[in-house]
């Protein structure tokens, strides 16, 4: 059944999907599944969100957990009070679920961040003055811009796995003696393909450098174990995980932690204090100076303790859509997918698209005006990456990209393949201008303005 079948008749004022949805009792449910948005057409239906690598939604059970630690929330550490003894238990234990959830090995450390972007910024701030860093142009801006330029080799986007594998072991034989870090992503959060990291962390130790992983993108989709992997810290964030509480964390070795001035000064990240000294701890501590996010610390290891109870069934059912989804493109003549390694490269719920004849953010509106679909349009935070996707289509500047997870279900996936397939062939039902606030119908009708909730 088409979106356009599923669309009449026009006399209907509210939209429910008529196409029977996945099943969804093996996996985590995630607030808003019963979300309604407005359409240009004065109806509304339910959101189909193929945004969740920008944001995911939350968990229902993390937001049962952070409900249920409300009540007696307080400030961690130091306190006697009833209330600040059972909220540092339960920031430990979160900082314990995050140590799991990644396979650390047992010195390794868990250090709460705000997002992947700040834990990155925290290991940048701590890799040695004399260290080399090699990084791919494919990388996410967070994993791209903290290291400084002098010291910094950027290495042209890979045409293959094994390329990647390979432009790393040159680099590094190349790279100036000291201490040297490869800096690589998971998954990329433009393409969704899986980078070769066991591979290239193995190249890396065989020259003697440390691995960091970007882990954003690949672990609310696929298990990541440091030990197994053997990469020295990962980044990850809680709003790709189902939990968007502003929380992330960077996990791994603490020397270079230990060695560096604390990312943030202030109380917490001290063990003596005088008008001539200031001792700093070492641990965790060093680098969480101040009152820590522990609601988002909460959510983060809730969301990591569904995720790992249900992998199996998570994976089964993103790649079960993913299929789907690439297939129907691919049967729409004018829309053009694009890979880092080809298309039968492995990857997570995201594929990357344009349309013939419509620009990005064109189609992003109409999917969204027209069909109540969320995507994303744009260059995703990896300008040099989209530049390289797209050096042979040179009517596009900017790409779609939509990503799947477990908001999705196959009427979604339905939805979006038909909405793309009517946008290519016929175009746009409505017409459209450039506004303030972006590509939207000529004379919208919709109410987008947020309603007051405090």
């Amino acid at each position: 059944m088409s979106i356009l079948s599923i669309l009449e008749p026009a006399s209907t004022t509210t939209l429910r999907p008529t196409v029977a949805r996945l099943a969804t009792g093996s996996i985590p449910a995630t607030v808003g599944s019963d979300l309604l948005v407005p359409l240009a057409d004065g109806r509304v239906t339910d959101y189909a969100n193929f945004d969740h690598g920008a944001s995911a939604p939350c968990l229902e059970s993390v937001r049962a957990s952070v409900e249920a630690a409300l009540p007696s929330y307080a400030s961690v550490h130091r306190g006697n009070g009833y209330a600040s003894r059972i909220t540092t238990q339960w920031y430990e234990r979160a900082r314990a679920e995050l140590h799991a959830f990644v396979g650390a090995r047992a010195d390794d450390q868990v250090i709460f961040t705000r997002q992947t972007t700040d834990a990155l910024n925290l290991l940048a701030h701590a890799v040695p003055a004399d260290a080399t860093v090699i990084v791919f142009e494919s990388e996410h801006h967070a994993a791209l811009l903290p290291w400084p330029a002098e010291r910094t080799i950027r290495l042209a986007a890979p045409a293959s796995q094994s390329e990647a594998v390979t432009s790393v072991a040159d680099a590094l034989r190349e790279a100036p003696e000291g201490p040297r870090l490869v800096v690589v992503t998971g998954a990329s959060n433009v393409t969704g393909e899986i980078f070769p990291i066991a591979e290239i962390a193995a190249v890396a130790k065989a020259h003697g450098a440390r691995v960091c992983l970007d882990a954003a993108q690949l672990a609310p989709h696929r298990p990541v174990d440091i030990a197994t992997l053997d990469v020295d810290w990962v980044a990850l964030s809680g709003h790709k995980l189902y939990a968007p509480y502003g929380a992330g964390a960077l996990i791994g070795r603490a020397d270079w932690l230990d060695a560096t001035e604390p990312y943030l000064y202030g109380g917490g990240a001290t063990t003596a204090v005088t008008n001539d000294l200031v001792v700093w701890a070492t641990g965790p501590a060093r680098h969480e100076g101040g009152s820590p996010n522990v609601i988002g610390a909460i959510a983060l290891a809730s969301a990591c303790a569904a995720i790992s109870k249900h992998r199996d069934a998570i994976e089964q059912h993103e790649r079960s859509l993913l299929a789907r989804l690439r297939t129907g493109l691919a049967q729409i003549p004018g829309v053009t997918t694009y890979s880092i390694f080809g298309q039968e490269a492995d990857r997570v719920g995201t594929v990357c698209f344009t349309v013939a004849g419509l620009t990005s953010t064109l189609v992003s509106a109409a999917l969204s005006a027209e069909y109540g679909i969320g995507v994303r349009d744009g260059k995703f935070c990896a300008h040099p990456l989209v530049g390289h996707l797209l050096a042979d289509s040179p009517e596009h500047g900017t790409a779609i990209r939509a990503s799947l997870g477990l908001g999705t279900t196959r009427e979604h996936v339905d939805r979006l393949v038909n909405a793309v397939r009517a946008l290519a062939t016929s175009g746009p039902r409505s017409e459209y201008e450039e506004s303030a606030h972006g590509c939207q119908p000529a004379n919208d009708p919709r109410d987008l303005q947020a309603p007051r909730i405090w």
